[in-house]
């Protein structure tokens, strides 16, 4: 596995070479979103950050659902 990353990190590194400063700069933003992404999506969740979303559950929320679903057909 180790090799596999080092390989991938020169490969990744000989196509950025291969760019102007412009591509090199958003290739870097590019990456920088990719890493905020991911921690954000880590996050632990806000408790009441959706407090004043109304929302509703149906009736019949937890009822099985028709072999019509389960197979596809409409």
């Amino acid at each position: 596995m180790q090799r596999y990353i080092v390989n991938l990190e020169q490969a990744l590194l000989e196509q950025v070479r291969s760019l102007n400063p412009a591509q090199q700069q958003a290739v870097l933003d590019f990456a920088a979103f990719l890493r905020q992404k991911v921690s954000t999506a880590l996050q632990e969740p806000i408790p009441g950050l959706h407090k004043d979303i109304p929302y509703w559950i149906a009736d019949d929320f937890d009822a099985p659902l028709p072999d019509e679903f389960w197979l596809g057909e409409s």
